[in-house]
């Protein structure tokens, strides 16, 4: 399976040509771009949210939005940035266009299902953003009853509907990704010879596969409290609220790692790229994804420290919300020693491994306090918890799956982007989150309640910093968008192996063909086996 024996075969962005090529294809890495260019447009949805929540948030008085307003955009910037964003950014995207390739698997298991579950993606986005359209939802992103399933007037069963309806696209990728592991992998391809990348996507697919059945469920439960006025959570007529929260938390707190788990998988294959050197501790890294996804299950509890459960409860939910740290702490202890006297290249891929690490660790170890139960119930629903939540899911998720598509890019278009440019975006996307969230650690401490268009005024030097922090950090993501779509148009060609790193999609060109490889790969090579790993073909101006 040589590059000469590929390079006359039609790269997967030729023919056929047309829309409807596209929207009826069958190939996993075009279904992989349908899914960027969808969540890169939610993306812009709802960082427009974001900023006319920081827009409002810089003066004490609720000047800009009306307090039902407000309460609409902070619901929809949650609900849109969460389901239709972070959950399938990294699976959806390079899961879908890479999980084949590096198993040396012509395509996934199920490619019909495939593109089924792109289409059930947009039909429920498309649902969701009815609402928008039809008053929209004022209950939060959680859907908290009894008022979201009673009380509010607006359209929450629209919304619910199309987060039941996006639940499925999530449960076919999880068992389409699951089905294509264990029987398509290319001879030679053991379990211990799976990139890190594709074990973190094993351990996701589980937790999409056990966990979004019950989310499903709970939110058609709302929507049919709400049509038949039957007694599920509120207690007016006979229902009890904390079952929902119950519910919910059991699948939205592994959602964090549906959410965590692809970027550290990312995060491992670009340590050992730029590093040039074997994972340290590659089975400890390995089993750590599994041991997030099955102990996070275990932690919903910590969610409700302040609702009635009991502290005997709350003491056992504590103690297993510390367990959660130490795989995670594995992996970055593993990468650190990795990085350790390794030929780091500094390429723009390793701006972004170092600002994930740096955020992740910050939203890690804030973890630590809201797992405590004293600790928590002072930080509660205040904007503790909002820092918290963005050092995890945007400074870690986001920053992986930035880091991961500046580090593939030149393998799923054939272009190179400029250096320059990725590395100035990276330093003003880590600058500008810090900016951004660091401050609301301090406010929420002092004990500034979240989702409140109105504060006290002694509280708007750290609001009007956090609001320049998000104009720093959108100038950074526009940039990104301006110089892909220009590398697109402009950037040279990529050659197969820009990095020199190691991998069966490295040994293929950049685009790759249709079928990924014009013969079936056989694997000789352990995991990262940098020492006879080909050198970097530069070029990447």
């Amino acid at each position: 399976m040589s590059n000469e024996a590929s390079v006359h075969e039609q790269s997967y962005l030729g023919a056929p040509h047309g829309l409807a090529s596209w929207l009826l294809t069958k190939d996993h890495k075009r279904i992989a771009i349908l899914y960027l260019i969808s969540i890169t447009i939610f993306f812009a949805v709802g960082g427009t949210f974001a900023a006319m929540i920081r827009a409002e948030l810089v003066t004490p008085q609720g000047d800009l939005l009306s307090s039902d307003l407000y309460n609409k955009v902070f619901t929809l910037h949650g609900v849109i940035m969460i389901f239709f964003f972070l959950i399938p950014s990294i699976p959806a995207t390079l899961g879908n266009f890479l999980l084949p390739i590096m198993i040396g698997a012509k395509d996934l298991a199920f490619p019909r299902i495939n593109l089924l579950s792109w289409y059930i993606y947009v039909i429920g986005a498309t649902v969701t953003l009815a609402a928008v359209f039809n008053g929209g939802v004022d209950t939060g992103w959680t859907f908290y009853t009894p008022y979201s399933s009673m009380s509010s007037n607006t359209s929450v069963t629209t919304a619910a509907l199309g987060v039941f309806i996006t639940g499925f696209s999530s449960i076919l990728t999880g068992f389409n990704f699951i089905v294509t592991l264990h029987r398509m992998r290319a001879p030679g391809m053991t379990w211990f010879r799976l990139p890190l990348f594709v074990w973190a996507q094993y351990a996701t697919s589980l937790v999409m596969i056990l966990g979004t059945p019950v989310v499903a469920i709970t939110v058609l439960l709302v929507a049919a409290e709400r049509a038949l006025h039957l007694g599920i959570f509120d207690p007016k007529i006979g229902g009890d609220p904390v079952l929902f929260q119950h519910l919910f938390w059991f699948y939205s707190h592994p959602a964090v790692y549906i959410m965590i788990l692809p970027a550290m998988g990312v995060v491992s294959e670009l340590v050992a790229a730029m590093s040039r050197k074997q994972i340290f501790g590659y089975s400890f890294v390995a089993f750590s994804s599994l041991a997030i996804a099955i102990i996070g299950f275990l932690v919903w509890g910590h969610h409700l420290f302040v609702s009635s459960q009991s502290i005997y409860a709350g003491l056992v939910f504590s103690i297993i919300t510390m367990m959660v740290a130490v795989p995670s702490a594995v992996k970055t202890f593993n990468w650190t020693a990795t990085m350790y006297k390794g030929a780091i290249s500094w390429e723009s891929p390793t701006f972004w491994i170092f600002g994930f690490m740096g955020l992740f660790l910050v939203g890690g170890l804030t973890g630590l306090f809201l797992g405590a139960m004293g600790l928590d119930i002072h930080l509660t629903d205040t904007y503790f918890v909002v820092a918290h939540f963005h050092y995890i899911m945007v400074g870690g998720g986001v920053m992986g799956f930035l880091g991961g598509l500046h580090f593939w890019w030149p393998k799923m278009t054939g272009k190179m982007y400029n250096e320059t440019a990725g590395k100035i975006a990276a330093m003003l996307v880590f600058f500008g989150f810090n900016a951004t969230f660091f401050p609301q650690f301090i406010v929420g401490y002092m004990g500034m309640p979240r989702r409140y268009h109105a504060y006290p005024p002694e509280f708007q030097f750290f609001n009007v910093l956090s609001s320049a922090g998000a104009v720093l950090l959108g100038i950074g993501y526009t940039m990104i968008v301006i110089y892909l779509i220009y590398s697109l148009i402009k950037g040279p060609k990529a050659p197969a192996n820009p990095w020199g790193a190691t991998g069966l999609e490295w040994k293929i060109p950049s685009p790759p063909i249709t079928h990924n490889f014009s013969e079936m790969p056989v694997v000789t090579e352990e995991a990262y086996d940098y020492q006879h790993a080909p050198a970097p073909q530069r070029g990447v101006k």
